[in-house]
C-alpha cells in the first residue's frame, strides 16, 4: 500500500472515530438531561421552568470552558446541526396542516408580527451607542437576532470581514450560546404573568431559530398543555414566516433603519468623530504611527 493510500485510510478512520465520539457524547448528555427532567422554580414575583434542552446546552458550555472537548470534535459536531434542525422543522411543520383553519383566522397577525422584530433595533441600537460606544458593528448585531439568514445578508451587503460582519457574528455566537437559555426562561416568565394570550406567546416563539423556538415553545406548552396542538401550529407557522418574510424585512427595512439610527445617534455624540468611536480613532492613529 502506498503512502498516500495509508494517509487516506488514516483520515477515514480518524473521521469515523471522531463522529463516533461525538454521537456517544451527545447521547450520554441527552440521557442525563432527560433523567433530570423539567424543573420548575417559583420565586414569588416570577416563576420559570428549565428544560432538558437547556441542560445539554449548559453541559456543552462547561465542557468547552474546561477544554474537555477538543476543537476538532466541536468542528465535527457542527456538521450535525443542519441535519437535526431539518428533522425538527419537518416535525413542527407537520403540525400546520391539521390546524390550518385556525391559522388562517389569525393570518394578518402572523404576517404583521414581523414588524415587531424591528423592536430589536429600536431597543439595542441606543444601548450599543450611548452605553457601549460601539462602532458600526452595532448595526450588524442589532437589526435582527443574528441567525443564519442575517449572516447571509450581512455577508453579501458588507462582507463578514467588515465591522458589520463582526457584529452579526458576535450576535450569532452569543445567541447560540445563551439565546436558547434566555428564550426558555423569558417565555416561562411571561407565561406566568398572564399578560399575553397563549397564541401570541406561541407566535412569538417563531423567531427564525429552531433551537430558540423549541426552548421557548416548550415553556408555553408546559403552561398550557390543553392547547398543545394549536400552540405548536402557531409557533411552526410563525417560524416559517419569520424565515421567509423576515429576510426581506431585514434587508429592506431593518438594516436601512439601523443605518439612519447610527448616523443620527453618532452625529453630535461626544464619543464619536465622523461616525467612528474616539477610542478607535486613537487606536488607528497609534497603529499608523507605529
Amino acid at each position: 500500500m502506498s503512502e498516500n493510500e495509508i494517509k487516506q485510510e488514516d483520515q477515514k478512520e480518524e473521521g469515523f472515530w471522531s463522529d463516533w465520539k461525538v454521537q456517544v457524547m451527545c447521547f450520554v448528555m441527552s440521557i442525563i438531561a432527560e433523567l433530570i427532567g423539567v424543573k420548575r422554580f417559583d420565586l414569588g414575583f416570577m416563576a420559570f421552568s428549565l428544560f432538558p434542552m437547556l441542560y445539554v446546552l449548559i453541559f456543552g458550555i462547561i465542557m468547552g470552558i474546561m477544554k474537555v472537548v477538543p476543537r476538532k470534535m466541536m468542528d465535527t459536531a457542527s456538521g450535525y446541526i443542519g441535519i437535526c434542525v431539518m428533522l425538527l422543522c419537518a416535525k413542527v411543520g407537520s403540525s400546520i396542516g391539521p390546524q390550518l383553519s385556525e391559522i388562517v383566522k389569525a393570518g394578518p397577525a402572523l404576517l404583521l408580527q414581523e414588524f415587531g422584530n424591528l423592536g430589536t433595533a429600536v431597543l439595542a441600537m441606543p444601548i450599543a451607542i450611548y452605553v457601549f460606544h460601539m462602532g458600526r458593528a452595532c448595526i450588524g448585531c442589532s437589526f435582527s437576532i443574528s441567525r443564519e439568514g442575517s449572516i447571509a445578508i450581512v455577508a453579501s451587503k458588507y462582507g463578514l470581514d467588515s465591522e458589520e460582519g463582526v457584529g452579526v457574528m458576535g450576535g450569532y455566537i452569543t445567541g447560540t450560546v445563551l439565546g436558547t437559555l434566555f428564550y426558555g426562561i423569558l417565555c416561562s416568565v411571561l407565561c406566568n404573568t398572564g399578560w399575553f394570550h397563549p397564541y401570541a406567546l406561541a407566535m412569538a416563539c417563531g423567531t427564525g431559530s429552531a433551537s430558540m423556538m423549541s426552548a421557548s415553545l416548550a415553556a408555553v406548552v408546559e403552561a398550557y398543555p390543553e392547547m398543545t396542538e394549536e400552540l405548536q401550529a402557531y409557533a411552526a407557522t410563525s417560524q416559517l414566516l419569520s424565515s421567509v418574510d423576515g429576510l426581506y424585512m431585514s434587508l429592506f427595512i431593518a438594516i436601512p433603519m439601523c443605518e439612519k439610527m447610527y448616523t443620527a445617534f453618532t452625529k453630535n455624540n461626544k464619543h464619536y468623530v465622523n461616525g467612528v468611536p474616539i477610542r478607535k480613532n486613537k487606536k488607528n492613529k497609534a497603529e499608523e504611527a507605529a
